[in-house]
């Protein structure tokens, strides 16, 4: 089962915050299909935030067509975003893990790793000169 966490300082709102821990949840194979998400009041339990908060974004992911509430029993996701990429996670995911350790080894701390990733991601590749 997801885990939910907010960033204060991220600038995204909470409730669109939940939708993309899930989103990324079912493009890493975390969540799949047929699996339940926290009950609104174990999000709001353990996040402290409005209940209205977790069913907005709950809606949200219903109307995206990744999860559908049953009343009484919970919501659950009703389809995956994983494709054929998933099997190249693994060796990726274990060459992320060693950046990270170099990264923190040359005295980089979270939010210092987190602003180059970020400048890093957004800033297009150099094309190859011929």
């Amino acid at each position: 089962m997801i885990e939910f966490h907010l960033d204060g300082r991220s600038g995204v709102s909470p409730y669109m915050q939940l939708v993309q821990q899930v989103r990324q949840a079912l493009l890493l194979g975390v969540l799949r299909e047929g699996d339940q998400l926290p009950t609104v009041k174990e999000v709001v339990a353990r996040l402290a935030i409005n209940p209205n908060t977790v069913l907005k974004a709950y809606r949200e992911l219903e109307h995206d067509g990744l999860a559908s509430a049953r009343p009484g029993v919970g919501t659950f996701i009703t389809a995956t975003l994983t494709g054929d990429s998933l099997a190249a996670h693994g060796p990726l995911r274990e060459e992320l893990r060693g950046w990270l350790d170099r990264a923190r080894r040359a005295g980089l701390d979270d939010e210092s790793i987190e602003a180059l990733f970020a400048a890093t991601f957004r800033t297009p590749m150099k094309e190859e000169k011929e």
